[in-house]
């Protein structure tokens, strides 16, 4: 998809006046009937907090734009590592099938009562690979759902803690996912999906809390370090692929019913312009 009209429609959307506040409930989990209107460009669901939530950040630019969004989303409830079980049952239920979920790089819906360790079963993914600044399961950035998603345990631990890159080759149950040696590339779908919840992470851990200041950089080699690559790869796929329903839904709910945060690349996706 071309990043011109991407742009465009995005930088529009931020001059637009704010929305009305809405209500922190859960939307629907159904999904749209035939022929339903598409859903707004995401900066206008995003406009409905400006006033408010994201008061503080509106009108800001680079550093001090990122700066103000760490202090914002760090506002949040934790949870415990074994709570995200019952929470990704939630924010990644299958809109078609209420007793399933969907694994994110698979794509595969699969049943809410098949999480655990075993194969067949699906496990708590961590897209900022845990091992990138060591962080493990521990509650803060170990149990963000903001990059915990349900995945295969077998595609799981394919992906490892490979850095994000094109390229590769296919794999069982990879819906569409290439991996090669080094790097691992998510299927096209949720290519914005990823990148996002990757610059999430850099904005929420900078270090000032006790974790680690979490950074994208430009490798694919980044191992233990509070890195993760690649961001110039990143920002393509953000452009290419912009929020989607089944993503705002998810933003939506981990909000209202959960950490009450936001991932702000949902609400805004030109913030990853401004910031880099």
């Amino acid at each position: 998809m071309p990043v011109t009209p991407v742009r465009r429609r995005w930088r529009t959307v931020a001059l637009a006046a704010s929305a009305a506040l809405v209500g922190l409930t859960a939307p629907a989990l159904t999904a749209p009937s035939a022929g339903a209107a598409t859903a707004p460009p995401a900066g206008v669901a995003g406009a409905a907090y400006d006033d408010t939530y994201y008061a503080d950040a509106i009108g800001r630019t680079g550093p001090a734009l990122k700066d103000s969004l760490h202090t914002i989303i760090s506002d949040q409830r934790k949870l415990s590592y074994s709570a995200v079980w019952d929470a990704l049952k939630v924010t990644d239920q299958d809109p078609d099938n209420s007793g399933n979920v969907i694994l994110l790089y698979s794509g595969i819906s699969r049943s809410k009562s098949r999480n655990g360790g075993n194969t067949g079963d699906w496990n708590r993914e961590h897209v900022w690979a845990k091992s990138h600044g060591d962080f493990g399961t521990s509650t803060g950035p170990g149990t963000d759902l903001h990059h915990l998603r349900p995945e295969d345990v077998q595609v799981n631990s394919i992906r490892g803690n490979k850095d994000f890159d094109n390229g590769g080759s296919a794999f069982g149950n990879s819906g569409g996912s290439l991996t090669d040696s080094n790097s691992f590339e998510p299927r096209d779908a949720v290519k914005g999906d990823v990148a996002r919840m990757v610059l999430y992470m850099a904005v929420r851990y900078e270090g000032t809390d006790g974790w680690p200041d979490l950074e994208p950089n430009d490798s694919v080699s980044n191992g233990s370090a509070p890195y993760h690559g690649r961001l110039s790869v990143l920002k393509q796929w953000h452009e290419q692929d912009p929020p989607d329903a089944f993503e705002k839904r998810r933003n939506d709910v981990i909000h209202a019913s959960y950490q009450h945060n936001r991932n702000p690349f949902i609400d805004h996706p030109e913030w990853v312009e401004s910031i880099w």
